[in-house]
């Protein structure tokens, strides 16, 4: 069996530097393993090997048995920075990415990062990603600096991907109101699968699918709540006429059309999105190699799925396959 681990994060050493470069707006400091940690609202990532390292991370690879990973950029995304600068980090960052697609035969693919504060600079730095790097697509965080992924400043952008049939990765980010999930680490804990949640629902409220249909939409860990809370925005839609304003259908019947990555490791959970959006829009998912992410985790869990090996197969990697080289 294939497998293609859909989720999972990369920082170019070139990107690193640029955020120690003083060009940057992120706060970056070494820690005692000399490992630099990268703050954003909220929280901060450390930056273990496995994040900047692609040849340690081969052998990561290598030893569970994983084909082929997606390669994105993660938090805090480029668009944190001034839109000069977001543009600029986020062609370098694409660069790096498409240096190791190109040099390591198969073994990684790639999703553009965008400079998603400047949408005219996003769509040229997608345009360019697709047509020139060979990327299917790229990873759009779930707000820009608290602005929705619905507003229409973005729908320029959408157009192009529409044209491009790109696939469009939601990973969330700190999420408005992070002030209240600072203890716990309940920012990326609840918040990032909440603002997943409600950006997938106002993009689908606000008729995006409905309006660029060629565009493939995937949605990070599960999708947040989605697979649980879609029968609730099914009953909103016939409820409340402002929910009819821009979709004729009910919200399931697109949401159903997204892809989910398998970043939830609760077989139960598993369940209920393959019940949900089918087999076939399942895609595996390990968050390697953050702190709460695991590529043995992810197999296990897929594995201990109740399903055959031929769903199975499609799971660990033939979904992903077909999205992305298909």
């Amino acid at each position: 069996m294939r497998i293609v681990d859909f989720h999972n994060h990369y920082y170019p050493p070139a990107y690193l530097d640029a955020l120690r470069s003083g060009s940057s707006a992120v706060e970056v400091t070494i820690d005692l393993d000399g490992n630099p940690r990268i703050y954003y609202p909220g929280d901060y990532n450390i930056a273990v090997p496995g994040h900047r390292d692609i040849e340690y991370r081969e052998q990561v690879l290598i030893q569970h048995g994983v084909d082929t990973q997606v390669l994105t950029l993660t938090t805090p995304g480029t668009h944190v920075e001034t839109p000069a600068v977001a543009a600029r980090f986020a062609a370098l960052v694409n660069d790096a990415f498409a240096r190791v697609v190109e040099t390591k035969g198969g073994r990684f693919t790639a999703l553009a990062t965008l400079p998603l504060n400047d949408p005219a600079a996003s769509v040229k730095e997608l345009e360019r990603a697709c047509r020139d790097l060979g990327f299917r697509g790229a990873m759009l965080f779930s707000n820009v600096n608290g602005t929705g992924l619905d507003d229409a400043r973005f729908w320029p952008l959408y157009e192009a991907a529409d044209d491009l049939g790109a696939v469009l990765y939601i990973h969330p980010t700190n999420p408005l109101g992070v002030e209240a999930m600072t203890d716990f680490w309940l920012m990326p804990l609840v918040g990032f699968l909440m603002d997943t949640t409600l950006a997938a629902a106002k993009i689908v409220f606000h008729g995006i699918p409905e309006r660029f249909p060629r565009i493939r939409w995937a949605l990070c860990h599960l999708g947040g709540a989605i697979p649980y809370l879609a029968e609730r925005l099914d009953r909103g839609f016939h409820a409340f006429r402002e929910c009819r304003e821009f979709i004729p259908r009910p919200p399931s019947e697109y949401l159903k059309q997204f892809y989910y990555d398998t970043v939830n490791f609760d077989t139960r959970a598993l369940a209920l999105a393959i019940a949900f959006a089918g087999v076939d829009h399942i895609l595996a998912g390990s968050d390697y190699p953050h702190q709460i992410g695991s590529i043995p985790r992810m197999l296990e869990s897929i594995r201990a799925l109740d399903v055959s090996e031929t769903d199975r197969a499609a799971i660990l990697g033939g979904n992903a396959a077909r999205l992305l080289f298909g």
